[in-house]
């Protein structure tokens, strides 16, 4: 009965990270070969995929990688790019409330492209929400650590130009967010996050924005939350 369970689970979500399938594959790929292009061997770069697992701190690791060690500015760099996962992680808590052991991966596996998933898919009727949310999170690691591994096993045979390979994180958010624009359930979301960020940026500037942005947004939500 369990078997089945997980079954009916596992079928349910996998159609909904098959973009993240894509998506990750080449992100990752491309991850892989820069890191192959610095002299690190395809099991370096799974393995800070599988162990550190943050897709757009792992691009700018690279530098870190190959620059004078500074654990002050590389710990405050960590904090900065990835402080947007602490509005995720408070927007999921009742989402994962009671799940069990499950939520500890779950936790872990939270970055972008789950958040997007999780916060907007439901489970079909029948299906363990436990499991439904525990499969998308794992199908979207086992992509990312699969597309580095192929990537920094290609980039140490096969000669490639690194120019604007870092470009592809960016890609990949704006297909997320087309996507957003498309679902009508969520659109509403893609453009509070547009118009906040975007005023944001006027008055804060580009090196400035990200965690400003994230605020806003979250104020605009709470103040908002009962019409939306």
């Amino acid at each position: 009965m369990q078997n089945r369970s997980f079954a009916a689970a596992v079928k349910a979500a996998f159609p909904h990270t098959i973009p993240i399938m894509t998506g990750y594959l080449a992100v990752g790929m491309a991850y892989g070969v820069l890191m192959a292009s610095k002299g690190y061997g395809f099991l370096w770069a799974g393995f800070v995929s599988a162990f550190a697992f943050c897709g757009s701190m792992q691009f700018a690791a690279i530098t870190l990688l190959t620059s004078a060690f500074d654990p002050v500015a590389a710990l405050l760099l960590s904090i900065m790019v990835n402080a947007r996962h602490l509005f995720y992680g408070i927007s999921m808590l009742g989402k994962y409330k009671g799940l069990g052991r499950k939520r500890f991966f779950l936790i872990f596996g939270l970055c972008d492209e789950t958040f997007s998933i999780a916060s907007t898919a439901q489970p079909p009727e029948g299906v363990d929400r436990g499991s439904f949310y525990f499969f998308v999170t794992l199908f979207d690691y086992l992509y990312w650590v699969g597309g580095t591994l192929l990537g920094g096993l290609l980039g140490s045979v096969i000669p490639f130009s690194t120019e604007g390979l870092d470009f592809a994180l960016t890609a990949l958010f704006v297909v997320l967010f087309l996507g957003q624009l498309e679902n009508a359930g969520s659109r509403i979301y893609g453009l509070i996050g547009t118009v906040c960020s975007l005023a944001v940026l006027l008055l804060a500037g580009a090196d400035n924005m990200v965690i400003p942005s994230m605020i806003v947004i979250l104020i605009v939500l709470l103040i908002g939350r009962k019409r939306i």
